[in-house]
């Protein structure tokens, strides 16, 4: 559905047209329910997306721009981290700082990373430069950045299009001062983000991969999960 046709739709469901609320407010409303979609969930299924960094020798730190550099609006959460060879576990900051002190000298290939403000810090230090396979979480566009009324909103799915407007249709509703009709609406909005959740949330979505020992040469044979739910580069 596109902006226009959203405007349009909240007017003829209110019974307004756009002399009781003009376009750009209309817009404004649109733009709140989209905030309010993208910002609900971290990882919405359909902001999942894949990059790659290299590492630098004898540096354990990494601004979190720097990993999704790639990433068109970058990523706002990393779900994993890998090399060729294995998986480089998660680790709390504080037990990783505990047991990789900062004065340490040690360095080597990285079994593990943290994260915190915004920062990766690696477990050893990596000895040299190393390319990390990342699967992340993007950071959604602005509400109808880079298009124009005619255009779909950023970023959404098309089943999404519809709750945006409910939203929209509950906001109209409380600026023609009609509160009950406000609650009602913004009711079937809330019933309806809740189902499109369980709805994406419920599709099998790629999984971190465990391995038995730090030691395996290959992650794939170490991998518990069906072949259904591994990744596609397994």
């Amino acid at each position: 559905m596109q902006i226009s046709e959203m405007r349009s739709y909240i007017r003829s469901v209110v019974d307004i047209d756009s002399s009781d609320i003009s376009d750009d407010v209309m817009n404004r409303f649109l733009g709140e329910a989209y905030d309010v979609i993208v910002y609900s969930e971290k990882r919405w299924p359909f902001f999942e997306v894949s990059t790659t960094f290299s590492t630098s020798g004898g540096t354990k730190d990494y601004a979190l721009a720097t990993v999704g550099a790639s990433v068109t609006n970058g990523i706002r959460e990393i779900a994993s981290l890998r090399t060729d060879d294995h998986v480089i576990q998660y680790l709390g900051r504080d037990t990783g700082d505990i047991v990789y002190p900062l004065n340490s000298d040690g360095s080597g290939n990285s079994w593990y990373w943290s994260y915190w403000a915004d920062n990766v810090r690696f477990y050893p230090t990596p000895g040299s430069g190393e390319t990390i396979y990342v699967r992340a979480y993007k950071n959604p566009a602005a509400f109808g950045a880079g298009s124009s009324d005619a255009t779909e909103p950023s970023d959404l799915p098309t089943p999404f299009h519809m709750v945006l407007a409910t939203y929209g249709i509950a906001r109209a509703y409380e600026q023609q001062e009609d509160p009950t009709m406000a609650s009602q609406y913004f009711s079937i909005f809330n019933q309806e983000l809740e189902n499109l959740r369980a709805r994406y949330e419920d599709t099998p979505a790629p999984q971190p991969v465990r391995l038995n020992s730090r030691t395996a040469s290959r992650w794939m044979s170490q991998s518990y999960l069906p072949n259904r739910l591994r990744y596609s580069w397994e």
